[in-house]
């Protein structure tokens, strides 16, 4: 289990990221890119990935990796369940997604 305060400890400790607010939720950017949204009455975030980094996570951890509904699942958008993700898969996954903002 990863908690919300630990998200956000990952998520700032990534060079460049700032806490914003994203549709009245908390969500981390680098650049000019979201790579992050904290869902936190779910437990869950959203991380920005690409669609094959989609598919290698949702296939090596199904209901841990969950794709988005509609377009930006689509696109790569995909739930992590905090609840069931360890810390160490967490970082992992959050690491990818900044360095999708990023480059």
């Amino acid at each position: 289990m990863v908690s919300i305060d630990m998200v956000k400890e990952i998520a700032i400790s990534l060079p460049g990221t700032v806490e914003q607010q994203h549709w009245g939720r908390p969500a981390y950017k680098a650049g000019k890119k979201i790579y992050a949204t904290v869902w936190p009455l779910k437990m869950k975030i959203v991380v920005m990935l690409d669609p094959v980094q989609q598919s290698v996570y949702t296939d090596a951890a199904p209901g841990v990796f969950i794709p988005v509904e509609g377009g930006w699942g689509k696109k790569g958008a995909t739930y992590v369940d905090l609840l069931k993700v360890k810390k160490n898969v967490c970082k992992e996954v959050l690491k990818v997604a900044w360095s999708n903002a990023t480059n």
